[in-house]
């Protein structure tokens, strides 16, 4: 079962696949013609087609019938909005009629192609007559994709309902009558491999909002290594959160601190990470979104024995990288909301099976956690659920380029995106920016480079 918003993303990643709109349009109309052909041969059918996408399914229909079928506008022809639509209308080898103009009396099926899974409500009045006529229509009644004005007050109720690709969320057979669910060439590829349409997932900020409302994240992490925790912490505030802290040991606070005032400072009590400081960590927790621990900490018994009452006390969402995974691999389960980015001898050591030979979504559940595995392709795991993510370059070996994402993940997780979404979209943006990057600097690419390129990869996909 899929959302609307699963739909606009596989739209637009069968574009990115060379699978235009209008493909898909014609495959629906074939669909939903072979359906009718079968159900209702010898019926007299009237195709009620709307001014979106839904319309040009119902359109595209009518082409495989001829002049067999009638096919009604509901609204004026030039208030068609979408381009493929408009070229199935212009390419009708009849003239349509309009919906007012009809009797439904003379019909035996009507073909209900006017809202689909984009619609808002609230519905004008044309559209709630039209719904309240099928309403008092005594023949059946085929939806194409969903009932018009499924989830609203006032809907169509259809006795079928040919839906495309897969079934849409909220219908059942009480609201949609029988569904029967239509091929049409949608590649796997599309569903399960992240593209340019995942970035619709992205959470933009509202109009009205203020500091603070945008993600607000912990970064903890250095000591022994400095620049990890400053690189995640950058690559989280390029991602467009609007507020990052960095919690670090004394050594590496004036380092870090000198860096850039974008950064929020608290020093630790040592040169490493501590047990004495996690009550210190809870206390900045508290007023955080999310948390991201593990950059640079090292592996000190000290440092793994904080990380770990730390990760079962916070109750934060939390991204979980680096030397993090090295402490949280002897807990059996971890808390709710947390991912963790391993890459592979990282994983191996988390869960104790060779990545290549295990079932990872076995490992997800058992854990409790959602898994990023970094690799050529990049694995997102959260429970039954897989997604693989392709963007990025062979130049990303480059140190840095792992905090890097964990820190894209983290801002991500910060601006309220469940832990499967922000995983699989940072892991996204972050190959993407790679990609920019190599462009510019090809294999001489630095992990600061990668981190500039992200507003870029954030406004060439969300210009609108």
């Amino acid at each position: 079962m899929i959302s609307a918003l699963d739909s606009k993303i596989l739209d637009r990643n069968c574009e990115a696949l060379g699978i235009s709109i209008d493909t898909l349009m014609g495959h629906a109309g074939e669909a939903l013609y072979n359906v009718l052909i079968k159900e209702f041969e010898k019926k007299k059918i009237i195709i009620v087609c709307g001014t979106g996408n839904n319309g040009g399914d119902g359109l595209a229909c009518a082409k495989h019938f001829g002049k067999k079928a009638t096919v009604a506008m509901l609204l004026p022809p030039d208030m068609i909005k979408k381009e493929p639509a408009r070229r199935r209308f212009e390419a009708l080898d009849r003239k349509a009629v309009m919906f007012s103009d009809v009797y439904l009396d003379q019909y035996d099926v009507v073909v209900d192609c006017v809202l689909g899974v984009g619609a808002r409500a609230p519905l004008d009045a044309v559209h709630k007559d039209y719904i309240k006529q099928l309403k008092d229509f005594k023949g059946k009644i085929v939806s194409a994709d969903v009932p018009t004005g499924l989830g609203m007050k006032t809907a169509v109720v259809p006795d079928i309902t040919v839906t495309f690709h897969d079934v849409k969320e909220g219908m059942t057979k009480e609201n949609s009558g029988r569904i029967i669910v239509a091929d049409i060439g949608i590649p796997e590829e599309a569903a399960h491999v992240m593209g340019p349409g995942d970035m619709l997932l992205y959470p933009l900020p509202k109009d009205d909002s203020h500091k603070g409302e945008n993600g607000r994240l912990l970064v903890i992490g250095g000591g022994p290594y400095i620049g990890a925790p400053a690189m995640a912490a950058m690559a989280s505030l390029r991602a467009g959160i609007d507020i990052v802290h960095i919690a670090t040991p004394r050594r590496s606070f004036i380092p870090i601190a000198s860096m850039t005032p974008n950064f929020i400072m608290h020093e630790l009590s040592e040169d490493a990470l501590c047990e004495n400081d996690v009550k210190k960590l809870l206390d900045i927790s508290r007023h955080m979104d999310a948390v991201l621990i593990g950059p640079g900490l090292g592996t000190a018994e000290g440092t793994m024995a904080a990380v770990r009452e730390f990760v079962l006390r916070c109750g934060k969402p939390l991204v979980i990288d680096a030397d993090g995974i090295t402490a949280v691999s002897t807990m059996s389960v971890m808390p709710s909301n947390t991912i963790i980015t391993p890459h592979r001898k990282e994983f191996e050591k988390f869960s104790g099976f060779v990545a290549n030979s295990c079932d990872l979504m076995e490992v997800s559940k058992k854990r409790n956690v959602t898994m990023l595995l970094k690799g050529v392709s990049d694995v997102i795991v959260h429970n039954d659920v897989k997604r693989t993510n392709r963007s990025g370059n062979a130049a990303m070996t480059v140190g840095g380029t792992g905090d890097v994402l964990s820190g894209i993940v983290a801002g991500l997780l910060s601006k309220h995106m469940h832990t499967f979404g922000a995983a699989c979209l940072g892991a996204y943006i972050c190959g993407r920016a790679g990609d920019r990057a190599f462009d510019e600097f090809s294999y001489g690419l630095t992990a600061t480079d990668v981190i500039e390129m992200i507003p870029k990869v954030l406004k060439d996909h969300l210009k609108g």
